[in-house]
């Protein structure tokens, strides 16, 4: 028995008797008894343990008490009221749990908590609700049903995490120190992968491909210090390929620890996967993983909170906080030894308000070094203001349509889309723009639908208008949603004037790249590059002044001359140079070192230079392979 499950016995009088089993959920300790008085009132014991420990614990029912499945749904839905417009109610015996999908959570909860209480004492199960996507998400469906249907794997992986964090030291320790190699990422924009030691704790920050190059794609995991056997923990910043693409080939070979991040990045980044190994079966490639190592991954992800407090092994303690980049993309905060050092990963992040999302967090219990993104570092990178950049989009769309011409907008799937899918609708809904269609093709319809799952993550704004249906800037009769090939065909060459808005962002695969290839010689069309190009794609090459274009056609080889208007507008989920300069000037504690990643070679040299002679701070731009010893 854990030294901890010890510690809790010894405030529980007669823990044997009371107490059937203790078990770890990750960090979180879940105490089952068979005990219906103790489990329905403890008279404040478990308060007093959490107090004492500083520990989340979690009491629950025992599973043999949990009333029959049939009859506890019944049970359920006869409390609930029908109005709050339950969708699925589903069970997880081995946890005593259920988790009721709902339209509207509030009428099932009950005043302060009333009917969840009613539930809990009546059926012995535990129940969790969840709101009802506004659009029907089937990866969020597939994913729930993935856990419920491995819940015995589930609880029994959970466990084994909680043992790894509270049974001690396994490895020798000598000295106190923590060693950084960036393994991808390092000035450069792509693969972002970082990996940390401690004398007890291997984990990866990040784990991504770079999509625009076919030789130096993946991570370096052959370096001499990474063993995925030894690997303790990953942890993902947010839901970009860049950044988790490579998460999967880790579970091809072997690897089944925990994965941390929000639930919007796994939901994500599961799409996204997904998508990606469809692509390379496209391209007459082979996928580097399959929808098996996926599904591994899902089952192996332990989701959290922003500001929840977890531990992921002995000797390191990890924070989530808003980045402000996407939907659920993360600040890493780690809180390495007892006090020893304190480390900050900013992933991509975005110092500023956008209509989708509340600018990235500042305020931080302790901080002594700081891992930037620049993909905006360099100081030309000073980018038009939102109106400036509005304004512009608003005309390009009137002149275009004025013609009679498409606009074609290829975006990232995920943050990009949502933001020009709610300023268009903004636009029309005041009036500034005429009532148009707005063709959403690839992944975005679905990363939308994911996007109306999670509405805490959102504006206030967003989220008022998400909770009332008629007022949902996601559900606007604007936007169509493009399915099918055949689709396609008419919205090419039938639906007339309209804004398309495609993955992929860089025109690297995706539907964005078949509009491109039938669009591309008529005038009076317009393409909108609207996020950052990658070097070596095809949007760079285009933005560089690139006008004839080679495409497949099957076995042939076909010319495309880009007669389209091409123009460039940044609606970024980035920090441009002056906002990662107003970041580091306003982060609260100062660090005193910096670290800049995720940006190509000037910017991150250009970043690093500004910083040091602005505010003093030691700085540093590591190329890959490059280990650096931070304390």
């Amino acid at each position: 028995m854990s030294k901890i499950i010890k510690e809790i016995f010894k405030h529980i009088p007669d823990s044997e008797d009371r107490i059937s089993e203790a078990q770890f959920e990750g960090a979180n300790i879940v105490l089952y008894t068979k005990d219906e008085k103790f489990f329905k009132d403890n008279n404040g014991l478990i308060k007093t343990i959490v107090h004492a420990i500083k520990k989340r614990v979690e009491l629950r029912p025992d599973p043999s008490m949990c009333m029959d499945m049939e009859k506890a749904e019944k049970y359920i839905r006869k409390v609930i009221p029908e109005e709050s417009g339950i969708a699925s109610i589903k069970f997880d015996p081995p946890r005593s749990m259920v988790i009721v999908e709902t339209e509207k959570p509030g009428l099932a909860i009950g005043k302060q908590g009333s009917i969840l209480r009613d539930i809990k004492y009546k059926t012995y199960w535990v129940p969790t609700i969840k709101r009802t996507p506004a659009i029907k998400s089937n990866i969020i469906d597939n994913i729930r049903s993935v856990l419920f249907e491995h819940s015995d794997h589930r609880k029994k992986f959970l466990n084994q995490t909680g043992h790894r964090i509270y049974d001690g030291w396994i490895r020798e320790k000598k000295n106190e120190w923590v060693r950084l190699t960036f393994l991808g990422g390092g000035r450069q924009v792509g693969r972002s992968c970082l990996f940390l030691q401690t004398p007890e704790s291997r984990i990866l920050l990040d784990c991504g491909v770079d999509v625009t190059s076919d030789s130096e794609a993946y991570p370096f995991l052959e370096v001499p210090e990474f063993n995925i056997n030894e690997l303790d923990a990953v942890i993902i910043s947010h839901s970009h390929t860049d950044h988790c693409g490579f998460l999967p080939y880790l579970f091809k070979f072997g690897y089944r620890g925990p994965v941390y991040c929000t639930k919007p990045t796994r939901d994500v980044m599961s799409l996204l996967m997904l998508d990606y190994v469809k692509i390379m079966r496209s391209e007459g490639k082979d996928p580097i993983y399959t929808s098996d190592e996926i599904k591994e991954m899902v089952k192996h992800t332990i989701c959290l909170d922003y500001e929840e407090v977890t531990d992921v092994t002995p000797d390191i303690r990890v924070t989530l906080y808003n980045a402000g980049h996407i939907l659920g993309s993360s600040l890493v905060h780690m809180h390495i030894g007892n006090g020893l050092h304190n480390l900050l990963y900013t992933g991509d992040m975005k110092y500023g308000k956008s209509m989708l999302l509340d600018a990235a967090h500042t305020t931080f219990p302790r901080l002594e070094t700081m891992i930037v993104e620049s993909t905006y570092g360099g100081r030309e990178n000073v980018l038009p203001s939102r109106k400036d950049t509005d304004d512009s989009l608003a005309n390009i769309i009137k002149e275009t349509i004025k013609r009679k011409g498409k606009i074609l907008m290829p975006t990232l799937g995920s943050g990009r889309a949502q933001e020009v899918m709610i300023l268009i609708e903004h636009m029309v809904r005041t009036g500034e723009l005429k009532d148009m269609n707005v063709f959403i093709d690839g992944l975005v319809w679905d990363i939308t639908a994911i996007h109306t799952a999670y509405p805490e993550f959102l504006t206030g704004t967003v989220r008022k208008q998400i909770f009332h249906k008629d007022a949902n800037p996601f559900l606007s009769p604007i936007f169509k949603r493009v399915g099918s090939p055949k689709e396609r065909k008419h919205v090419i060459e039938e639906a007339g004037p309209c804004v398309i808005v495609a993955t992929s962002g860089m025109l690297v695969g995706g539907p964005s790249v078949e509009y491109l290839r039938r669009l591309a010689e008529d005038r009076r069309n317009a393409l909108v590059f609207s996020c950052y190009q990658g070097e070596g794609s095809l949007g760079r090459r285009i933005q560089r002044g690139e006008r004839e274009i080679m495409f497949k056609n099957g076995n042939k080889q076909e010319l495309c001359l880009i007669k389209m208007e091409v123009h460039r507008i940044e609606i970024t989920n980035h920090s441009d140079r002056k906002q990662l300069m107003n970041y580091l000037y306003k982060v609260n504690p100062k660090p005193k070192k910096v670290i800049i990643n995720h940006g190509e070679n000037s910017r991150c040299l250009d970043l690093a230079s500004s910083i040091h002679k602005s505010l003093r701070i030691e700085t540093a731009a590591p190329r890959n392979l490059e280990t650096l010893r931070i304390k």
